[in-house]
């Protein structure tokens, strides 16, 4: 793999502004990387949850009152948090209903400081930017009821679209990465929500099809599987790779526009050929980059073990990443991961 093609960076950053962001993983990681996120700072510091809140103020939208609570659990039952879920108001039109996702107006502004730096000489003229945007199922397995949800997937999908299309009119398609965050949708896979629909792996599928053919040709595009991370920890623990594998190729087959990578996690204590041993098997499509999210803070030791025994398994060369995003970790852990993000590149 090519040097500037050795690391991924999933998108978070626990840092206060794209600025930050921006100039801090230039002169870390810049001759590693092909692409920056702008750290999801501010609101969207905790993925998705302000999309809670644009559901909340909705004049479309409240709270389900025919549903309990739905329990956020950890993969070993500890509580994460409760959340009242929303439905649509009766005697509303979802068909009419207009979310505004606020997705293109971070990206669009966070696109500015980029600019602004690039042409300053503080990030590479080869540089490009990459937007993380989530899936319809990310908001709507965890803020919306059972009932209303097949219908907000659609409208959402909407909305989502809208602001992929805003950004991708506005920023040049060769200076432009979207990654899609595929996070409750392997969840699905694993069986954690116990509501899933019967069809929901054509359901899956179809939707990140439909997402991935909405981005134009020569924008770089690709999908970040995950298992959640809101402590730091896997929602669920997954026995092996299986799941993954099957993920990425239904999402290739799915996908009539090229995938130009795939990223998919890896749990830290994963050093066993069990793990990986489905990805022996993976039909991995054409000019497809794969990065395993298997870098884990102050654990040089075992990225080492991780990446010896990939090697083992994985049929082409990979890239590295950490198992998601960083946002959501201790801040004062970012030294560390850029330190060892770095020495794993460089020791690639």
């Amino acid at each position: 793999m090519e040097k500037q093609e050795r690391l991924h960076l999933i998108g978070s950053i626990p840092l206060d502004s794209s600025e930050q962001v921006f100039r801090r993983l230039s002169e870390t990681l810049g001759p590693f990387l092909r692409c920056l996120p702008d750290g999801e700072t501010g609101e969207r510091a905790r993925w998705v949850f302000f999309q809670r809140q644009m559901l909340l103020d909705h004049p479309a939208m409240e709270i389900d009152p025919t549903v309990p609570p739905y329990k956020f659990v950890q993969w070993d039952g500890k509580l994460v948090r409760e959340i009242e879920q929303v439905r649509f108001k009766p005697g509303s039109d979802p068909q009419g209903v207009v979310f505004e996702t606020g997705y293109d107006k971070a990206a669009l502004a966070s696109w500015a400081v980029f600019k602004r730096l690039r042409g300053a000489g503080a990030i590479a003229a080869g540089m490009r930017f990459q937007v993380s945007l989530p899936t319809p199922q990310a908001s709507g397995y965890l803020y919306v009821s059972g009932p209303a949800r097949q219908t907000y997937f659609g409208v959402y999908e909407r909305a989502l679209k809208s602001a992929l299309a805003n950004i991708v009119r506005a920023i040049p398609a060769d200076k432009l990465a979207i990654q899609w965050d595929v996070c409750q949708e392997v969840l699905a896979f694993e069986g954690y929500f116990v509501d899933r629909p019967a069809d929901y792996k054509n359901q899956t599928f179809d939707m990140l099809g439909r997402l991935g053919d909405a981005v134009p040709a020569g924008v770089e595009m690709g999908y970040h599987l995950c298992y959640g991370s809101p402590r730091d920890e896997h929602l669920v623990q997954p026995k092996d790779a299986s799941i993954l594998v099957e993920m990425m190729e239904g999402i290739a087959a799915a996908t009539r526009r090229p995938i130009d990578f795939f990223h998919i996690p890896v749990p830290k204590g994963r050093t066993d050929d069990a793990f990986y041993a489905p990805l022996a098997a993976w039909k991995r499509p054409a000019a497809c980059k794969l990065y395993l999210g298997l870098l884990h803070h102050d654990d040089d030791a075992g990225d080492r073990a991780r990446v010896a025994v990939a090697r083992r398994h994985v049929p082409g060369d990979f890239g590295l990443s950490a198992e998601c995003g960083w946002g959501r970790t201790e801040p004062d852990r970012l030294p560390g991961l850029l330190k060892g993000h770095r020495d794993a590149a460089e020791a690639l």
